[in-house]
């Protein structure tokens, strides 16, 4: 007995229309008669309709309905369509090519972003413009590394490493002082402010003083008499009166 797995049998160009449409779609190919071919090809396309009704909501959905009609048939199919024919290179065209960046970054740890910030620097023609500017990438800069080594660097290390990247153009004194980068501290948002020196707010201290004279309130309510009775308030003692008479 031989069985007939689907591992077996053709690929399924369409799989959301199933096997008995594609092989509806392949019997139609062999029909020598154009009239004929005809006629099936619109029961086939009426028949992918019921089968996919979302496409109902798309619009124009017929003429998408005769396109993956060509392509079940791998464009094989020879019918007098409606619309205009698809063709293989239209349904299956390869994508552009993107331009990915492909820079030669000297310091990695820095980034490409550095060097465009000296490039457009070293075009400044105001000195003091520059120099502000030189001073803020190189402040940048010391951050950049702090990011990826977390152990200090030092700021003649930096500067040399600015004045390598713009060849010589953009120098700093060497006593200048760069922007102290700390990752360790969290910032001042971050931060929880208690005006009470002990830990905790005046605002806990009443809720739990509050708390406190609350569960005096009900120890004392639940307190028994002298006699082993619970006593009554006066709600309680309104309605057995009231029940008495």
């Amino acid at each position: 007995m031989i069985f007939d797995y689907n591992s077996t049998r053709p690929k399924l160009i369409l799989a959301e229309y199933g096997r008995n449409v594609q092989n509806m779609v392949d019997y139609i190919c062999t029909l020598t008669d154009r009239d004929e071919r005809n006629r099936l090809a619109q029961v086939v396309i009426d028949m992918m309709g019921v089968l996919n009704p979302h496409l109902r909501d798309v619009s124009d959905f017929k003429h998408k309905l005769w396109d993956h009609l060509y392509i079940i048939s791998d464009f094989k199919i020879d019918v007098d369509s409606p619309y205009p024919i698809p063709t293989k290179e239209n349904v299956h065209h390869k994508p552009e090519i993107l331009n990915y960046p492909n820079h030669q970054i000297r310091f990695k740890h820095y980034g490409y972003t550095v060097e465009e910030m000296i490039r457009k620097a070293k075009a400044i023609p105001n000195d003091e413009a520059k120099a502000k500017m030189t001073l803020g990438i190189a402040n940048f800069m010391k951050m950049a590394y702090m990011t990826w080594n977390k152990d200090s660097v030092s700021d003649e290390q930096i500067l040399s490493d600015l004045t390598a990247l713009s060849g010589g153009e953009l120098r700093l004194p060497a006593d200048t002082t760069l922007t102290k980068v700390d990752f360790k501290t969290p910032p001042p948002g971050n931060r929880i402010k208690s005006n009470n020196p002990g830990g905790s707010s005046s605002s806990n201290q009443s809720y739990s003083g509050q708390k406190k004279n609350n569960n005096n309130n009900n120890n004392n309510n639940h307190k028994k008499s002298p006699s082993g009775k619970r006593p009554m308030n006066n709600n309680n003692m309104n309605r057995k009166n009231n029940y008495q008479k």
